[in-house]
C-alpha cells in the first residue's frame, strides 16, 4: 500500500491482523538534533484500534544502513498518546542525531487478555538537516555514549594555533624574499 502512495505522509505497515500507520510531528519532516514526537496507530482487523495498553511494544530506531544483528542507535521510551482520533497509541519523543535516513522498528505482543497476533513493523524515515544553532543537548545511545554527530566545539586554541603558524611561516617567507632581492 505504501508502495501505491509514496506521496501520503503517513507510512502505513501489516503485519497478520494488526496495521501500523505511522506519524512523526512536525509534518511527518523530522529535522536532525530537534526532538519529534512519533506515534503510531496501530489497528486490528476491522478497524479496532490497539492502546498501549494492551500492546508490550518497543521501539527501535536504527541509522541506515545497518548490518543485522547491530545494536540500535536509540530506543526510546513509549507512552501513550493521543493524536488525531486516536487515544492511548504508542508514541515516544526521538531525537535523530544527524541528518539522513533512518529505520524505526516496532515490536509489539499482546498482554494478557488482549487478542491480536504479535507483529514487527519497520517503516523507514528520512530525516533533514536541523537548525544552524548548535545543539547543546547531549543525546546519548543505549549504551549512555555521546551519539555519533552530536556537534562538538573545537576549543579555541585548535582553532588558533594553526592560523598563527600560516602567518609565521608567511612573515618568514617575505622576510626571505625582502633580505634576497636587497643585494
Amino acid at each position: 500500500m505504501t508502495n501505491l502512495y509514496p506521496a501520503s505522509a503517513h507510512k502505513v505497515e501489516v503485519g497478520g491482523d494488526v496495521g501500523g500507520t505511522l506519524h512523526i510531528e512536525p509534518n511527518d519532516n523530522p529535522r536532525a538534533g530537534e526532538p519529534s514526537q512519533a506515534w503510531f496507530a496501530l489497528t486490528r482487523r476491522g478497524g479496532r484500534v490497539i492502546p498501549l495498553s494492551q500492546c508490550n511494544c518497543q521501539l527501535a530506531v536504527y541509522a541506515e544502513p545497518y548490518a543485522a544483528g547491530e545494536p540500535a542507535l536509540l530506543e526510546p521510551e513509549l507512552k501513550p498518546v493521543s493524536a488525531e482520533r486516536y487515544q492511548g497509541i504508542p508514541g515516544a519523543e526521538v531525537v535523530f542525531p544527524k541528518p539522513g535516513i533512518y529505520e524505526l522498528q516496532l515490536n509489539g505482543k499482546p498482554v494478557s487478555g488482549a487478542r491480536f497476533k504479535p507483529f514487527e513493523f519497520k517503516f523507514e524515515v528520512t530525516v533533514a538537516g536541523g537548525s544552524t544553532q548548535e545543539n547543546t543537548r547531549n543525546i546519548r545511545d543505549v549504551n549512555g555514549n555521546l551519539a555519533e554527530g552530536e556537534s562538538q566545539k573545537l576549543p579555541t586554541w585548535a582553532i588558533a594555533l594553526p592560523i598563527i603558524g600560516f602567518i609565521a611561516i608567511l612573515v618568514v617567507a617575505l622576510r626571505g624574499t625582502r633580505g634576497g632581492s636587497g643585494e
